[in-house]
């Protein structure tokens, strides 16, 4: 059985973290998938799925670290193209990765104690993101 929603996201642009963990069991429960997987998946080039302890130090060490690993520059190529900012928000999702695909057992995610599933806006600005949830499994 498959089953896919999306969820609505509007966010305040580079370094906004949300915590999708509950929007997702709630998917996973009204799927009724006892045993399987769920992908999550970013719809876009400049956002990125992934897990963390989500707490508020974290939600400020991560874009901080991104920033220094990625920082924001007009030297990148895709400043030489499009002018328009974010080259390094393309480099900082694709880093991360737009999806991440956790398991399910006996219709719950199987998730460590303080570890969230986020969605982390690398854009220069406010979006509204569409993040495609996929719940597989019997």
């Amino acid at each position: 059985m498959v089953h896919q929603e999306y969820i609505s996201l509007p966010t305040k642009g580079h370094g906004d973290m949300h915590d999708l963990t509950q929007q997702i069991s709630h998917i996973v429960q009204k799927a009724g998938i006892r045993m399987g997987m769920v992908n999550v998946f970013n719809v876009g080039s400049t956002g990125a799925i992934g897990a963390i302890e989500f707490e508020p130090g974290l939600q400020r060490d991560l874009p901080e670290l991104l920033n220094k690993l990625i920082p924001p520059s007009r030297d990148y190529g895709h400043e030489q193209t499009w002018h328009d900012g974010n080259g390094h928000s393309h480099l900082q999702a694709t880093w991360l990765g737009p999806s991440l695909t956790v398991p399910i057992e006996q219709g719950k995610l199987v998730l460590g104690t303080w570890q969230q599933i986020f969605h982390l806006e690398c854009d220069v600005k406010a979006r509204q993101r569409k993040v495609m949830v996929t719940v597989y499994g019997e």
